[in-house]
């Protein structure tokens, strides 16, 4: 079979390894479509300090189910499958309690251990979700993307009815939209990108802000008759936007602010800040049971994947993927690759 390897930064191969056999416990996967997210660049481009080379990317893995190992009872060969990025230990204090996200050994698929981005691969039974009918592989990529949507906005408590800023319209930020429209929230979304924004129109936004000519803290005032937003969500994650998402008039006293990103940048931050408004702030990380309920949204239609990818990419073409990445066309939004023959 073929592999991707990154080898450091901006250097990668395709190479040759032997098909895996699954070991106890184990299913063997062959892959149809795996999704490209952002942490794949910073995997790529030497961005993020904490990887370790070589590996082969991919956390959003769908395929379909060729090989069983012994005592395997949920799955057979034939299912279609979503494999979950979270590796955890399954016994420390955070597993017990249902947080595998944040185990006290949690690996992440695809940056931490190797993840998807060859023909076939080898996980433990309870690392894979079974597909209903009627979802196509290369829907089923865009599933782990949804189900970051489903943690990120029950661990900011949204319960309906909130108005909530969603800064940044990329990948990410579209699928806090579509889960946030669909939980009953009004929601206004802000970019620097037109063509993210008109997308985010079409998914329900209520409000678009181009903050490269326009003010956010004024378009939020309006938005919200003077009040302040509810909720934000930081799915832009460059350096200060934390900082600038606290600025007064912009989250209401009280208000719940959620940033999704790593970045290591100090922040302009103090505690009045935060404690004159009873500002509270979330962390979240990838997601921890939210698959089955976020393929089961899939299965009932409930979110629009229209639009989502922009490029889906043949396997036997991956350089073009990193090319990509080097050089971004233009409205890129997100790559999926494509193994083999699609059903």
């Amino acid at each position: 079979m073929k592999e991707v390897v990154i080898t450091g930064p901006r250097q990668f191969e395709v190479r040759q390894a032997p098909v895996p056999k699954p070991g106890d416990g184990e299913v063997l996967i062959q892959m149809k479509a795996a999704g490209v997210c952002g942490s794949d660049f910073h995997l790529f481009l030497g961005e993020n300090p904490n990887a370790v080379y070589p590996r082969i990317p991919g956390h959003e893995n769908a395929g379909v189910v060729v090989e069983v190992g012994k005592d395997v009872t949920s799955v057979q060969p034939g299912d279609a499958v979503v494999v979950d990025l979270v590796v955890a230990c399954g016994h420390c204090p955070q597993c017990l309690s249902g947080r595998r996200n944040i185990c006290q050994t949690v690996k992440a698929r695809g940056a931490a251990i190797d993840g998807g981005w060859r023909e076939y691969f080898a996980v433990p039974e309870h690392e894979v979700y079974v597909l209903p009918k009627g979802i196509t592989y290369r829907e089923a990529a865009l599933i782990e993307p949804f189900a970051i949507g489903g943690h990120c906005t029950k661990r900011a408590g949204i319960q309906g009815g909130e108005s909530v800023l969603v800064l940044g319209s990329g990948t990410i930020g579209a699928v806090i939209l579509q889960t946030l429209k669909q939980k009953g929230c009004r929601v206004i979304c802000a970019d620097i990108n037109e063509s993210s924004l008109e997308r985010a129109k079409e998914y329900g936004a209520d409000s678009v802000v181009n903050t490269k000519v326009q003010n956010l803290k004024e378009c939020v005032q309006e938005f919200t008759n003077g009040a302040g937003v509810d909720v934000i969500f930081d799915s832009a994650c460059y350096p200060g936007s934390l900082t600038a998402v606290l600025e007064q008039g912009i989250p209401t006293n009280g208000a719940t602010i959620v940033p999704l990103g790593f970045c290591t940048e100090p922040e302009g931050i103090t505690q009045a800040m935060i404690n004159a408004r009873e500002l509270s702030i979330i962390g979240t990380r990838m997601s921890s049971g939210q698959f089955e309920p976020t393929i089961q949204n899939f299965a009932q239609g409930k979110f629009q994947l229209d639009g989502m990818v922009s490029h889906y990419i043949p396997f036997d073409q991956v350089d073009q993927v990193f090319e990509n990445m080097l050089h971004p066309v233009k409205d890129m939004k997100k790559m999926v690759i494509v193994f083999g023959e699609q059903e």
